[in-house]
């Protein structure tokens, strides 16, 4: 009774949090309802602004229901809403003509940070509708600035460069042109402000190019952009891993290919993955001799040294590598990369050299082998899992067959799923397969078997072709088709 008792005491405890957590969800809520109400009052806004923003964040809730723990939870999503809004006031109050407003900068802000069609969509529709009703102006601009807020959005959606930045703001004000001259049944009396119009796209653009760096910077983001400039090998850390880490190096990048064409066959981030596996081992550079991959034709490190030991040092490169990443200011999305990309998965090699040399095998724990993790929890930290492991198994293969190559692995998938190293993220059983199928294509293709090519005497290389030889190839090359 006492114990069932204890039970329901510490299953209660487990619950406290979680309530208190969603009870403080429901009084910011029901807070900043109060608060936009109560501002639509005093600023004269229609109430029915303030019901339509409300109603918003209860339709984002609805379909995000992890919210608070996406990138774009509601501080975000307010703090690009009310800078754009403000500014709108602003000019509002100062009388300055409503096409001067940076409308289009908010949707491009949102989807390059946010990635996100129906965030970018949402920031696209509450300014204008604020906006158009605080300036008293029942018009067509409103509808110009939906749509060009629209069509930017997507010209930018999974942007690589910087300057596609700009040219999509530039389009958009073209856009706009086009369409309040349309308004305006092509009257020739109205191309100064259509020329307005263009300018301000294009603004826009120049304003979300500038200002980027600082909203990545704030919400903790990382976007395609900044993904990209990471990849540049000669950025600070890529560049020490290729001078005192080669052999890290050369495995980082396997895994990076492996991880990318894995991550679109399901629909994953495939450019995050890839810088993710970059720099997924960087923890190896602080001791890169004790490392297979770096340790070459000489003895290893690891033959004087007892396994517990061997473990610590191998296992501490997910700490080191926590290190180097905060001491480089890399991207808290980069760090789960490193600190996932082996999940608790058990340093098998060292923990059987344990069993072997101990006299009491009962006393060496399986637990005291393990990685601390967590494990991967999303489908590119598992992904780039997966291929660190059956990229480092396949080179280790001798005479590498594709037959060996497929059986390895599955093996090792399967090992992976069963050790539940993949309970925690969202890839189907029908993932595992494509991913299989990818990495046997890919390794396939790298560590095929090779032909030995002939050795011809050096004597015989120099030496001159006889007459006879010489006729006999140049009747060849006659009759050659």
């Amino acid at each position: 009774m006492k114990r069932q008792i204890a039970i329901d005491k510490l299953k209660f405890n487990s619950r406290v949090p979680r309530i208190s957590e969603k009870l403080r969800g429901w009084i910011v809520f029901l807070a900043g309802s109060a608060a936009a109400l109560v501002y639509s009052f005093f600023a004269g806004v229609n109430l029915l602004v303030a019901i339509f923003l409300i109603c918003l964040v209860v339709y984002l809730k609805f379909i995000y229901r992890d919210l608070n723990s996406r990138p774009f939870n509601l501080f975000n999503l307010s703090l690009l809403f009310l800078m754009i809004t403000s500014l709108g006031f602003l000019m509002i109050n100062h009388g300055w003509p409503l096409f001067f407003i940076p409308f289009a900068a908010a949707p491009m802000l949102a989807a390059i940070l946010f990635n996100e069609p129906v965030i970018s969509l949402l920031l696209t529709i509450a300014p204008v509708i604020v906006i158009n009703a605080a300036s008293g102006q029942a018009n067509s601009l409103g509808v110009i600035f939906f749509i060009s807020g629209i069509i930017s959005s997507l010209l930018v959606h999974g942007v690589r460069r910087r300057n596609t930045i700009v040219i999509a703001g530039f389009v958009a004000g073209c856009v706009q042109a086009v369409l309040f001259l349309m308004s305006r049944d092509f009257k020739w009396a109205y191309s100064e402000e259509a020329l307005f119009f263009l300018l301000n796209g294009l603004v826009c653009g120049v304003i979300a190019q500038g200002i980027l760096p600082v909203f990545e910077y704030l919400f903790g983001t990382i976007t395609n952009i900044k993904l990209l400039e990471l990849a540049d090998f000669n950025s600070p850390l890529l560049n020490r891993l290729m001078l005192e880490a080669p052999g890290t190096y050369h495995h980082s990048l396997i895994v990076g290919n492996l991880s990318e064409a894995a991550c679109k066959s399901v629909g994953a981030n495939a450019l995050l993955a890839r810088i993710g596996a970059y720099y997924h081992d960087i923890g190896k550079l602080q001791k890169p001799e004790y490392f297979t991959e770096n340790q070459g034709l000489k003895m290893s490190a690891h033959e004087a040294l007892a396994p517990n030991m061997s473990k610590l040092l191998i296992m501490n490169h997910v700490k080191e590598g926590l290190d180097l990443a905060r001491k480089y200011h890399l991207a808290p999305q980069l760090e789960k990369f490193i600190q996932q990309h082996h999940g608790t998965s058990l340093v098998y090699f060292f923990y059987r050299r344990a069993l072997e040399n101990s006299d009491m095998p009962e006393e060496v724990h399986e637990e005291g082998f393990r990685y601390p993790g967590p494990k991967p929890n999303t489908k590119e930290t598992a992904i780039v899992l997966l291929a660190d492991s059956v990229e480092a198994a396949t080179r280790a293969v001798k005479d590498p067959t594709p037959s060996k190559i497929d059986e390895l692995v599955h093996k090792i998938i399967n090992n992976k799923f069963i050790d539940g190293q993949l309970d925690e993220c969202d890839l189907t059983l029908k993932d595992l397969e494509i991913i299989a199928t990818v990495f046997i294509h890919i390794l396939s293709g790298i560590y095929h078997t090779r032909i030995n090519y002939p050795e011809a005497d050096g004597a015989d290389i120099h030496k001159k072709p006889s007459k006879e030889n010489t006729n006999q190839s140049e009747k060849d090359k006659r009759h050659r088709p």
